[in-house]
């Protein structure tokens, strides 16, 4: 069975970091590329960052780019989101999502990506 499993997610203060991570089983994550979204109540599923398959390629959503950092490490079949100086409005459930063209574009097309996790709640609250 393919499957994303995000981990990492909680509560923090603002100002704080949290580290995502999204494990895969059932597949390699070497022939994929790996996005990040995060869908706040009553909101629209909005793309934050994706890596290419192999790593050289990277692209940011305006709203994280400073911020957030996106890695992968594929011989643990696992992407990761670093993300630092969290806001209130970072607030959201995260998931990881896997693309076979294995290449990013430059807007995080959702319609490109094939293979969901389930997503990890994060809250940014004093």
């Amino acid at each position: 069975q393919l499957q994303l499993v995000e981990s990492g997610g909680g509560l923090v203060q603002p100002g704080g970091s949290l580290r995502l991570s999204c494990a895969a089983s059932g597949f390699s994550l070497d022939y994929y590329a790996i996005g990040w979204f995060r869908q706040a109540p009553g909101k629209e599923r909005e793309g934050l960052s994706c890596i290419s398959s192999s790593g050289s390629s990277t692209t940011y959503a305006d709203s994280v780019k400073g911020r957030f950092i996106i890695s992968r490490d594929n011989a643990k079949s696992t992407a990761y989101l670093q993300m630092n100086s969290l806001k209130p409005e970072d607030t959201a459930i995260y998931y990881c999502a896997a693309d076979p063209s294995r290449r990013c574009t430059l807007d995080i097309n959702i319609k490109l990506f094939d293979f969901w996790g389930r997503g990890a709640q994060v809250t940014v609250s004093s």
